[in-house]
């Protein structure tokens, strides 16, 4: 006997000599592998035959074959190592990592169909390990073997304390073995033959990969804790007849993955935001989930603004224009502004009576109006009402909430939205991530992160800048609650051949157009000169009050914000409301002649109303009546305004008329002669009357004097509406597409959409036998049509084919090709008929912009071009710029609206830059929303899409435990798409306490791109864009592509020479170690711990290689 103890003497080295040609050799052992084959290659080819026996069911069917897919996982994995150890044991990495198991492969397969039988231990009765070698001089036996592997041959170093081995040659012990083997062997009762199962599965390794099976492999590796954790309960219940609905039929493929995503998070982490960009259609996606938990009998809140409430109340109601009328939606609707609410009613709903508490999803649409939680002292915010009343209060609520912009210039917005799914405790989302930080720590640092990116130069401040910066636990947090997609990601992603292409954006039309030719009226800067010297002191009585009587005054109506730290006074909210007129003024002069004449007509009543009552007063006996008469402050008109309302509530509008849509509101007329409307009530007898009345009649000069230059512009006069004629008759005329002759003009104020009305709508329909429709969401839709259309039929009679009107107006044979339109149509509308889009007057906000523009440039348009046609004051940009920074400096306040919601003002001195920037680049292109330097963009972060993929593909076709790791597929190169001559490495760490400085978001595994030049085209650090680029080019990719796969067989010699790619790979691991590097070394120098001289990478021996996609150079 002799003692082989696999350090000194090798097992291997020991059966070679013991191989002698014709030999007969017979293995019992519990795994077999294609590397021990390798070693023992050359004296194997000569032997006459193997005969091996697993000691353990291996290859064989699985007793239980219907179990759900993580039970499989969990009771099988044993028998599953030893089937995957076929193709190199967990100690043979290095091995496979030189990429040649190929080749090794094709020659082991072709030696076992000459050479070797396998059979395999079908019971559960255990068996012993050993080996035998009968030659024609000799017999040898080895015992204990344990397996067939390069490790158990003493070639690669295992995990076992010992690895000895005896070997017997004395014939009494060998025939012992020999008569073993033998009595096992040939009893069917315990063996069953595998032979062809271990061809087919060597098969797997050599054979021709389709792109599309190394996509999931790599997907199936990364994800593998999510397949893992997935279980019914967080997954849509197929059984609810969900698929079936008319509205999920209606979606698009990256639609469904978003609703299928959203439902996840919902049932996982209780909420979800969806941020897709402008065009995407998050409406109809949110649609589809709020329809899978209607068939689930759950109650469904959806709270938008008022001006998008008439979209959602179409789809909810019995209508004809409701396409969706089939699926019978049976959600509420309510809007911001009720949360602010306690009496009336709102659609129909009487608030004093609404269930708050009973809504098991809540959908709110434009959630980044909820981005501030500031609380107040004897006020309850709508962000307050909505947590208390809603979220926490009843039943348990889960929140889905749809913005294109859920970041502003802090990451405290998406933590105040996030906030609502998880009831304000963050404790409650911290449990279910896999973050090592709080996710309030996880906020904390990623505002740490963006304070200092905001201070770089602006050519530095990109966003890749500042996704560097930020670490795997923000990346982690931002995935499991957020779906964004850019369309720039839909239309490079996914197979868009159904649904078409966005149209080509054409370069915008920029018109700077004067007032008027007329020299007798006051130009742009005249005008601008004299509204800087309004003081608008009729909306600030409380600035007046007498020093000896101010304090009561204090007491009553200042509030105490951070939790009493600072004071929030009245006369601060006077000065809001100051600067939001001043700077409402602004924008209706820029809007159109028409309604800034309309503004100064109800400016000048209100002062020589309150003139009047001041008159009335001083002449009074003030001991009969001065003590009770009193006036108001009309800071609480902006209670029911939402954050980005261009019309202000009894300035812009009627005073005597109800509040937009009609039945949403109550009256805003003047309650007595004695006050002007509001709850802060003061005396008169209690004012500077003297000062405050001087004030006034200076104003009142201004006015009078700018509404005498204003009368002198009549409809000729005014060169903008001229202008606007000719350009929509050249269109007309002249298509950009041909036969398409609509046009779609936008402008923030319903009196400008009156003016463009009134003087366009008759001349087109005579001069062009042409109908226009105009929608304000203030009053009744109009058109030139002989009948009453209400606002959604309208949409349809403009936009047919995107609203479907044979199927919605099916008896109506008309159509229009103007309309005229507010911003109530500037979200959640299709109307990609058009092709033309006017903005009659220039929003402040670039990103109004841009979704008005979303209405017409939106996937799956029919039109090939699409054309932006922006209207400017006839000034220069930076005056422009100046003015409106000037008018917004010179009363900014900390909180305009005073009731802890957003500011109505949100320019700040840092923003400035910004706006400038964007409004420069709107004079020249169309800029997509997430390239907007005013936010941070969160935009193609997320993963799920290729969890959903994963999830899909399991479902259908099973797991993939047995698949070996270390093959590879071949595409071929698109530069177009980012896929160059390279290869796309996915690899597993085998040390997990190495995350290169929190960095790699897909820890323990990496993903990294090399060229063939040698290049890092993407390092491990960019997960989302390698992902995307081995999506798109292997999803749908069933087959191998074989003309490809050929060009690169013949590179390689089938497997056999890989050095190149095995080059490439020793140089994506050393590309992570300079990455580590430098990681390190900036972390000694910034904030936080540093990782430097800890968890450190060796190299390729730290790494198992998962698999690779080649990208294959077609000429090559």
């Amino acid at each position: 006997m002799k003692i082989i103890d696999n350090i000194n003497s090798l097992l291997g080295d020991d059966l070679k000599e013991s191989l002698h040609p014709r030999a007969k050799v017979q293995i019992a052992a519990s795994c077999f592998s294609i590397f021990a084959f390798e070693a023992l290659k050359e004296e194997l080819s000569q032997i006459e035959s193997l005969e091996f026996i697993f000691t353990a069911p291996t290859f064989v069917p699985n007793e239980v074959t219907d179990k759900f897919m993580k039970e499989r996982r969990e009771f099988f994995i044993p028998k599953a190592n030893r089937e995957r150890s076929l193709y190199g044991s967990e100690f043979e990495i290095q091995l496979r990592n030189k990429l040649t198991q190929r080749a090794i492969a094709r020659e082991c397969a072709a030696w076992i169909r000459t050479k070797a039988t396998f059979r395999s231990n079908k019971t559960k009765s255990q068996m012993q390990q050993f080996a035998c070698v009968q030659g024609p001089e000799q017999e040898v036996a080895y015992m204990p073997l344990h397996g067939f592997t390069a490790v158990d041959l003493g070639y690669q170093s295992g995990d076992a304390v010992s690895n000895i081995v005896n070997r017997f040659d004395e014939t009494a012990s060998t025939s012992t073995y020999l008569n073993l083997f033998e009595q096992i062997w040939n009893n069917p009762e315990n063996l069953q033959d595998v032979t062809a199962a271990i061809c087919e599965h060597i098969e797997s390794v050599y054979q021709e990969n389709s792109p599309e099976r190394i996509y999931f492999l790599m997907l199936y590796n990364i994800f593998s804790d999510f397949l893992d954790d997935i279980d019914e309960d967080v997954l849509p219940n197929d059984r609810t007849g969900y698929q079936d609905t008319h509205v999920w039929n209606k979606l698009y493929n990256f639609q469904h993955d978003a609703a299928i995503g959203i439902i996840n998070k919902l049932e996982t982490y209780n909420g979800c935001i969806l941020a897709d960009s402008v065009g995407l259609g998050k409406t109809f996606t949110a649609l589809a989930v709020v329809k899978y938990y209607e068939l689930r009998n759950k109650s469904v809140l959806v709270l938008c603004p008022k001006k998008l409430a008439d979209n959602w109340l179409n789809y909810n109601s019995n209508l004809t224009t409701n396409i969706f009328a089939k699926d019978r939606f049976n959600y509420d609707v309510l809007c911001h502004t009720d949360l602010s609410r306690t009496s009336g009613d709102s659609f129909g709903l009487p608030l004093n009576r609404v269930n708050w508490g009973n809504y098991d999803l809540i959908v709110i649409d434009e959630s980044h109006n909820f981005r501030n939680n500031e609380a107040l002292k004897e006020h309850e915010t709508r962000y307050q009402k909505l947590m208390n009343k809603v979220i926490r209060e009843g039943v348990k609520t889960k929140v889905l909430m749809l913005s294109a912009t859920p970041v502003n210039n802090r990451f405290n917005d998406l933590r105040n939205q996030l906030a609502l799914a998880y009831e304000g405790d963050s404790e409650i989302l911290s449990k279910k991530l896999r973050t090592g930080k709080t996710v309030e720590e996880i906020f904390r640092s990623a505002q740490a992160v963006f304070n200092q990116w905001s201070k770089l130069p602006p050519e530095a401040r990109t966003a890749r800048a500042i996704l560097e910066g930020l670490d795997f636990d923000f990346f982690e947090l931002l995935d499991s609650v957020t779906i964004a997609r850019s369309r720039k990601h839909i239309q490079t992603f996914y197979d868009t051949s159904e649904i078409g292409q966005f149209p080509e954006r054409r370069k915008p039309l920029s018109f700077h157009s004067p007032l008027t030719a007329r020299t007798d009226v006051m130009s742009f800067n005249e005008i601008f000169a004299q509204l800087s010297l309004l003081k608008l002191a009729v909306y600030a009585p409380i600035s007046y009050i007498l020093p000896s009587r101010l304090r009561k005054y204090e007491e009553l109506y200042d509030t105490q914000i951070e939790g009493g730290k600072s004071t929030f006074r009245q006369v601060d909210r006077e000065r809001s409301l100051q600067a939001l007129m001043t700077t409402n003024l602004l924008k209706r002069l820029e809007s159109s002649v028409e309604a800034f004449r309309i503004t100064l007509q109800k400016l000048h009543n209100k002062h020589t109303s309150t003139l009047s009552r001041i008159n009335a007063f001083s002449a009074d006996d003030a001991q009969n009546s001065g003590n009770a008469a009193s006036i108001s402050d009309w800071t609480d008109t902006l209670l029911d305004l939402d954050d980005d309302d261009d019309e202000i509530p009894g300035f812009d509008t009627d005073e005597t008329s109800d509040n937009e849509n009609g039945n949403n509101g109550t009256s805003n007329s003047e309650p007595s002669n004695d006050e002007i409307g509001g709850k802060v009530k003061i005396k008169l007898a209690d004012m500077d009357l003297p000062s405050w009345k001087h004030e006034l009649e200076v104003d009142l000069e201004v006015i009078n004097a700018l509404m005498e230059s204003m009368a002198k512009v009549t409809t000729q006069d005014d060169a903008k509406l001229q202008h606007l004629k000719q350009l929509i008759i050249n269109k007309i005329d002249n298509p950009i597409n041909a036969g398409n002759k609509k046009v779609l003009i936008f402008t923030a104020f319903a009196d400008t959409a009156n003016y463009l009305y009134d003087n366009l709508a008759d001349h087109l329909l005579t001069t062009k036998g042409l109908h226009t429709g105009r929608v304000t969401g203030k009053d009744a839709p109009t058109s030139t049509l002989k009948r009453n259309y209400d606002f959604q039929s309208l949409l349809t009679l403009f936009s047919p084919r995107a609203k479907e009107k044979a199927l919605v107006l099916p008896n109506e044979p008309a159509e229009l090709d103007l309309l005229i339109g507010t911003d109530c149509i500037s979200e959640g509308q299709n109307l990609q008929d058009c092709d033309y889009l006017v903005n009659y007057d220039i929003h402040w906000n670039p990103v109004r912009i841009i979704q008005r523009f979303g209405r017409i440039d939106r996937i799956g348009s029919i039109n090939t071009t699409i054309q932006l046609v922006n209207y400017w004051p006839d000034i220069s940009l930076d005056e422009y710029i100046n003015l409106k920074e000037r008018v917004e400096n010179r009363m900014v306040i900390a909180d305009v609206t005073a009731t802890g919601d957003d500011n109505v003002l949100t320019a700040k001195s840092s923003e400035i830059s910004y706006r400038k920037e964007q409004l420069q680049r709107l004079q020249d292109e169309v800029i997509e929303l997430e390239d907007l330097k005013t936010g941070v963009s969160i935009t193609d972060l997320g993963l799920n899409d290729f969890r959903m993929d994963l999830l899909n593909y399991v479902k259908t076709n099973g797991d993939l435990t047995n698949v070996p790791n270390g093959m590879h597929a071949v595409v071929p190169a698109q530069p177009q798409m980012g896929l160059c001559p390279g290869i796309i490495f996915a690899l597993r760490n085998l040390n997990h306490a190495v995350n290169i400085n929190q960095q790699n978001r897909l820890h323990p595994y990496y993903i990294i791109y090399i060229a063939n030049n040698r290049e890092v085209i993407a390092n491990h650090t960019e997960v989302k864009s390698l992902l995307d680029l081995v999506r798109a080019s292997c999803k749908g990719q069933a087959e191998p592509l074989h003309a490809i796969c050929r060009l690169f067989n013949q590179q390689t010699d089938e497997g056999r020479n890989m050095q190149s790619c095995s080059d490439l790979l020793s140089v994506a691991i050393r590309s992570m170690i300079d990455v580590k590097e430098d990681k390190d070394l900036d972390s000694l120098f910034s904030s936080g711990k540093t990782t430097a001289l800890v968890n450190t990478i060796a190299g390729l021996d730290d790494f198992e290689l998962i698999a690779f996609l080649v990208i294959q150079d077609g000429s090559s």
